[in-house]
């Protein structure tokens, strides 16, 4: 497996950190007055979530982590595990729950997304940034009821809960953004 050299590590590079896959966040090269030069390198671990700083000496090296993101369509949910398609090789893989995260409440069925994976195991499922879902539940509208800001809550037909403006209404298809849970747009 390659390793990367202090000079090398740049952000974005997924490594080996105590054996799980890891992508670099944030790296800085500090040069002391006094003293040999050192790389701060702040990391995200792919498997925990968790965030994590280290520092590496000019002679030190990391492994590099064999990780790879693909482009895959969802299938299907059977309620413990997401099942993912390969568009050109029509493999399929499941993915757990604590790989989808945040994003099982967006994904409905023939989906692209991607997914990382760390040998053959799913690490984690980005879904699209925008899916267009439609209003199962919602209050009506009042006219005259914008003390509040204009919003009220919306159930989704995956379940999902976001904000939307008073004009909208059930059964209408809305343009949602995946990353900040926020309504964009109704769909003509």
């Amino acid at each position: 497996m390659a390793s990367y050299g202090m000079n090398d590590v740049k952000n974005g590079m997924k490594i080996i950190v105590d054996g799980y896959p890891c992508t670099i966040i944030d790296t800085e090269y500090i040069k002391p007055g006094k003293g040999q030069a050192f790389t701060r390198v702040k990391y995200r671990n792919l498997k925990t979530g968790r965030t994590v700083e280290l520092t590496m000496k000019s002679t030190d090296s990391v492994e590099a982590a064999d990780v790879v993101d693909t482009d895959m369509e969802f299938l299907y949910s059977d309620g413990e595990f997401w099942h993912f398609m390969h568009p050109d090789t029509h493999e399929q893989i499941a993915a757990d729950a604590s790989a989808m995260a945040d994003a099982s409440k967006w994904l409905k069925g023939n989906e692209a997304v991607i997914v990382t994976l760390w040998n053959g195991t799913p690490l984690t499922v980005t879904p699209p940034n925008f899916v267009e879902l439609e209003i199962v539940e919602t209050d009506p509208g009042v006219r005259g009821d914008t003390s509040g800001g204009g919003g009220k809550p919306a159930k989704l037909e995956t379940g999902a809960v976001v904000r939307v403006p008073l004009f909208v209404n059930q059964n209408e298809i809305i343009k949602v953004d995946t990353r900040s849970g926020e309504y964009v747009g109704r769909v003509k």
